[in-house]
């Protein structure tokens, strides 16, 4: 398998308006530069294209904000359900208590109206009315990953081995494509459960670009930048040092493949002390690979191959290390993901015990709410 063995502004104008973004940033790429360099990534170009919407629209479209269609509420504000010329939507209305939110607003519209990828959610409009900030997106029946891999209800089935690799698939693809297809490329910068949302088929796609940076171009290899992101998921040497690169999308895409592989949040306050911090648990069975089926999640209740559960958990581990230069690049793990999603979980191959409670078939019901993770920021 090959090597295996934040563009977010730093300032902002206080008179920027959305129809003539005026950036100032002390990043070595700004918030203008990134509009101008990102062009069309693929022969039929990126969406090319989101409507604007009045603030009335999305005000008919959600209900007037109805609570019953409330889907879920991060770190940029609230999200609806809601039509518009009978497409489902969903519409996310910024928080106006800050700046970064602003920003954030700003730099996604920008990268989803030239990016496009089946593994991307695809933006459809905006409403930048007065002091209203709205996204409207496709709408992702199924929630986010997290509604289904965290504190799976009481009667609601788990998601089964198969549909754990076709979303770490997915994913990896949907990053390979920022990465490598994309001119500049792009880091994705906020990788994290809550920010994969699933479809009717639970094909993956990627959300929440506001995080995201235009990478490091010519002989520049990294992005200085403040460090950004979602508790757990930053790499060390991002956290450290603010230096960005790719590489610090590979560990946060390693820290979402061990919540996959083991049903556990990066960091739980509900579990004992010692449980807390998935990577702090996980380390003696990381470093034995006689100890790998440990990390299973015991939702599982053993339907899994072993052989493939051993080979992510190797993918996992090597997405993690500690150097960045010793993480595999993405193109390697899409490589090594569809080896391990070759080897499917069958019910006939591997029996499972007639007292078993377990039904190894495709998860059930209704997405629940999302979370928000926690974001840190601090000065590099």
């Amino acid at each position: 398998m090959g090597c295996f063995g934040c563009f977010a502004p730093e300032e902002e104008d206080d008179d920027l308006k959305p129809s003539k973004p005026n950036y100032h940033s002390s990043d070595e790429s700004s918030g203008a530069d990134a509009r101008r360099k990102v062009a069309p990534l693929t022969p039929d170009g990126g969406n090319g294209y989101a409507h604007s919407f009045t603030f009335k629209d999305l005000l008919v479209a959600t209900g007037y904000f109805n609570e019953a269609n409330f889907i879920g509420e991060g770190g940029f504000g609230k999200v609806y359900k809601g039509k518009i010329n009978g497409q489902m939507v969903a519409v996310k209305q910024l928080t106006q208590n800050g700046v970064q939110g602003r920003n954030e607003f700003l730099v996604e519209v920008l990268m989803l109206t030239v990016l496009n990828h089946p593994h991307l959610v695809s933006l459809v409009g905006f409403c930048a009315q007065g002091d209203e900030r709205l996204l409207v997106y496709e709408y992702m029946p199924f929630g986010s990953l997290e509604s289904h891999l965290f504190d799976v209800p009481p009667g609601k089935q788990p998601l089964d081995w198969n549909t754990r690799m076709r979303i770490a698939v997915g994913v990896a693809e949907g990053l390979s494509y920022l990465h490598n297809v994309a001119d500049p490329p792009i880091i994705y910068r906020d990788m994290k459960a809550a920010n994969i949302l699933l479809d009717e088929n639970f094909r993956p796609k990627l959300s929440d670009f506001g995080l995201a940076k235009v990478g490091p171009v010519g002989d520049k290899t990294h992005v200085s930048t403040r460090v950004m992101g979602t508790y757990g998921y930053c790499a060390p040497d991002y956290l450290h040092s603010g230096k960005l690169t790719m590489k610090s999308d590979i560990y946060s895409f390693g820290v979402l493949l061990l919540e996959l592989i083991t049903g556990r949040r990066i960091f739980d306050a509900s579990r004992p002390k010692p449980e807390q911090s998935l990577l702090t648990w996980s380390r003696p069975f990381l470093h034995d690979k006689r100890k790998f089926h440990r990390l299973a999640d015991l939702a599982l209740q053993g339907c899994y191959p072993t052989s493939a559960l051993n080979q992510l958990v190797v993918i996992s581990i090597m997405c993690l290390q500690e150097q960045p230069h010793v993480r595999p690049i993405i193109a390697d793990v899409v490589i090594g993901l569809n080896h391990v999603a070759s080897q499917p979980y069958a019910p006939e191959r591997y029996p499972v015990s007639l007292s078993s409670p377990a039904k190894c078939g495709s998860p059930q019901g209704t997405p629940s709410r999302r979370r928000a993770g926690r974001r840190i920021t601090q000065r590099a």
